[in-house]
């Protein structure tokens, strides 16, 4: 049988970007063993990347965009030769939806993989915003745009595969959670208070207000208990009053990193943009042992068994309640941890997912 090509167009380098790497980059080969020729095409390349968030490289951000572009260009020019093109979130960061719109009419076959509620988030921002210029620069109607034109939408949560559904034209959309490999995050399973315990975060610049959210919490948390806050990013990070290690990310240390932590936070705003993330942190933690405290928002509840595999609260107050409990009580950290383990391994590993992804794309090729 004929191997069919598919061609990834994405925002971002390969293995750099929680949201692809814990997403379908990890399919890659997989699709490749069920006979797919897989060529991935990111509108950024990795000296863009490396300064993204950074201070400052204006001239250097420019360029970088300006590169992405002529690359996109490229691709064009090449989407007609593949039986399958796999859009991630979009084909070009700014402006109209011109370019999406041109890789839909080229394409024979076109996936859209969207996540978090983009389009909630994208208006929000754009409400609030006094720049005209850059209310333009950000729209959603590329987002809405794909959503409704794709041949199958690949979500992050159930409750926005139920919004792409009313706006696909062929109501063919699969939500896919996040996940990761069971083999290559092995738990340390520390659950000791006869050194501190660590309480950690892990995410991005993009995602350090969910982390500012806790400031109070742990501020006044550190008046009442010895803990040492890890913080797992690509920025720099300060909190007065809190013993506070700043880790930089890193493909090569990630597991080492995360094995140092004994309570994981996944802390988030109580919004409709939040009913769209896929939880991606909270299922981290888990197939870590790490027992995780998570804001009872969006898919939290889906992953997360309140007081069995993890905690959920909703004010600082109960944040504080039960941050305060998992220090005290390296027995509940156990309990806790292990069930993760166990729920994450059954549900979100990447022996269970990769049968979805397959699926999505069968189904397109036979539709």
């Amino acid at each position: 049988m004929r191997r069919r090509r598919l061609l990834v167009l994405c925002p971002y380098p390969y293995d750099v970007a929680a949201g692809q790497r814990l997403k379908f980059e990890q399919y890659y080969d997989d699709w490749r063993v069920a006979g797919w020729d897989v060529d991935v095409a990111p509108f950024m390349d990795p000296s863009l990347w490396r300064i993204l968030y950074e201070r400052g490289h204006l001239a250097a951000k420019i360029f970088g965009v300006a590169r992405g572009y002529l690359r996109r260009l490229r691709d064009l020019f090449r989407v007609p030769r593949y039986d399958l093109v796999y859009v991630h979130m979009y084909v070009t960061p700014l402006g109209t939806s011109i370019a999406e719109r041109q890789t839909r009419f080229l394409a024979r076959r076109l996936v859209f993989d969207v996540e978090d509620n983009v389009m909630a988030h994208v208006t929000r921002v754009n409400r609030d915003h006094p720049n005209p210029l850059l209310r333009f620069l950000r729209g959603s109607g590329k987002y809405r745009y794909l959503i409704r034109v794709a041949d199958h939408v690949v979500t992050s949560s159930e409750a926005l595969n139920e919004r792409c559904e009313a706006i696909n034209q062929r109501g063919a959309c699969t939500y896919i959670s996040s996940s990761v490999n069971a083999d290559r995050f092995t738990p340390a399973y520390r659950y000791s208070n006869d050194d501190i315990v660590t309480i950690g975060w892990t995410g991005t610049f993009s995602s350090r207000p969910y982390l500012n959210l806790l400031r109070g919490v742990l501020q006044k948390l550190a008046t009442e208990r010895r803990f040492r806050l890890r913080v797992i990013g690509n920025f720099d990070y300060a909190l007065p009053g809190v013993d506070l290690e700043v880790v930089r990310w890193s493909a090569q240390r990630e597991i080492e990193d995360l094995q140092h932590i004994d309570i994981g936070l996944y802390p988030l705003p109580v919004d409709e943009w939040v009913s769209g993330k896929s939880g991606l942190k909270a299922i981290q933690y888990m197939m870590m042992a790490i027992p995780c405290v998570a804001t009872e928002v969006g898919t939290t509840p889906q992953i997360i068994r309140d007081g069995e595999n993890g905690l959920l609260v909703r004010s600082e107050d109960e944040w504080l309640v039960a941050l305060r409990q998992l220090l005290d009580d390296p027995e509940m950290r156990r309990r806790l941890g292990e069930a993760a383990r166990r729920d994450a391994v059954a549900k979100y590993s990447t022996n269970v997912i990769a049968t979805k992804y397959r699926q999505v794309l069968s189904s397109v090729m036979d539709s």
